[in-house]
């Protein structure tokens, strides 16, 4: 599952439901702030009402307040409100936790280089180790299994929550300190110490995978990442169709998804959002490449603005989607600044899909169920549609 050693941090709100995952709130990058891309032509929208998200907020804020005024924890009175809300998605994040999101988003984070799955046994298996990392200066290698991070067992965990504990809190596990891993490659079993260290990424890579087949895999939508997939679109050979691969792409911003889907469509609907109810919509430009036989590969880690994207080329007809159904992280936060620095985010609306599917805590289902083996399949279906072509 690639690109989850990235974007995974421990929130300090109740973990159960939201899981440790920067990148489950990651929408709300695009909503709060006014960058979601304007609709072409402009969505006909009631003005978002500001009383419940606003009221809610408040209610937050004023938690805060309240709890510095008596000499206690701004960030933990936050906290308890968020999780009085009973908002699934809803986090409080501190000031170092939200900076480091913010660099995550630019493709730089903290960590070992280790991207990670969970393997249908529970094992976590090593699906990728970053070139010049400590992962990789330790030998690590594609393939090997991860037992323990730091004395703890992982099998059958999330893998969220086996790379958060890689990755360790921004405040208590800065560049330079250290984390012990538990590994096993076929009959050998032993421990690495490594240092965390401060690491960039291309979220977008390339490769042929046959003579008449490109795999474009996206990690996650950092900044420049649609541009990334337009480049390795226009150096594919003119022949080749493309198997887009979005599995382990727990989202990010989704005005690079949106771009991204401009690279596949003529224009025309990507989703449909609401804010406190005011529905608004996101198009993608006209011009992209709709000529190539596309499969988007998609798993259970595929999440937020990788579903809306695959959504939207499912229900375009666009993409034939492969795989096994995605996670379902539907819903749009909106933060807010407490007064200690902290941010506090809120759930303030849903996403639909073209045709109005509901992706929250229902996922998206793939055309062609393939769980091992899914890039064979992928192929295979490409193969088809070329013939077809």
């Amino acid at each position: 599952m690639s690109g989850r050693d990235l974007f995974c941090q421990p929130r300090r709100t109740r973990r159960g439901a939201a899981l440790t995952l920067v990148f489950a709130g990651a929408l709300v990058t695009g909503a709060a702030t006014g960058s979601l891309p304007e609709p072409e032509p402009p969505a006909r929208a009631t003005v978002v009402r500001p009383s419940d998200t606003a009221t809610r907020h408040e209610a937050v804020r004023r938690a805060a307040a309240e709890a510095m005024a008596d000499g206690k924890s701004a960030t933990e009175a936050a906290e308890r409100a968020v999780s009085r809300s009973g908002d699934r998605w809803g986090a409080v994040y501190s000031e170092d936790e939200y900076a480091e999101f913010q660099q995550a988003l630019d493709g730089r984070y903290t960590g070992v280089g280790l991207w990670a799955r969970l393997e249908p046994d529970g094992r976590i298996g090593v699906t990728r180790v970053l070139p010049g990392s400590p992962a990789a200066d330790a030998g690590i290698r594609q393939g090997d299994r991860l037992r323990s991070v730091d004395g703890d067992r992982v099998d059958g965990r999330p893998v969220t929550e086996v790379l958060s504990l890689l990755r360790g809190d921004p405040e208590d596990a800065p560049a330079g300190t250290t984390v012990t891993l538990g590994l096993q490659r076929g009959t050998r079993v032993w421990t690495e110490k490594l240092r965390r260290a401060r690491l960039s990424t291309d979220p977008v890579t390339d490769r042929k995978v046959t003579a008449d087949v490109t795999v474009i895999k996206i990690a996650a939508f950092t900044k420049g990442s649609a541009g990334a997939v337009r480049a390795a679109l226009r150096a594919a050979p003119p022949g080749d169709g493309i198997v887009l691969d979005l599995r382990g792409n727990s989202g990010g911003l989704v005005t690079e998804a949106v771009d991204t889907a401009s690279s596949f469509l003529d224009g025309g609907l990507v989703a449909t959002y609401d804010v406190d109810g005011a529905q608004r919509s996101l198009h993608a430009a006209p011009g992209g490449d709709t000529a190539r036989p596309l499969v988007a590969l998609v798993d259970g880690g595929t999440m937020s603005a990788a579903e809306l994207l695959t959504g939207a080329l499912q229900d375009r007809g666009r993409a034939v989607v492969v795989g096994s159904r995605t996670f379902g992280k539907g819903s749009i936060q909106m933060p807010t600044k407490l007064p200690d620095g902290s941010v506090a985010e809120l759930t303030v609306g849903h996403y639909r899909t073209p045709s109005g599917h509901a992706v929250d805590g229902r996922g998206i289902t793939p055309d062609l169920e393939a769980a091992s083996g899914a890039l064979r399949r992928a192929e295979t279906v490409l193969t088809g549609l070329g013939d077809a072509s």
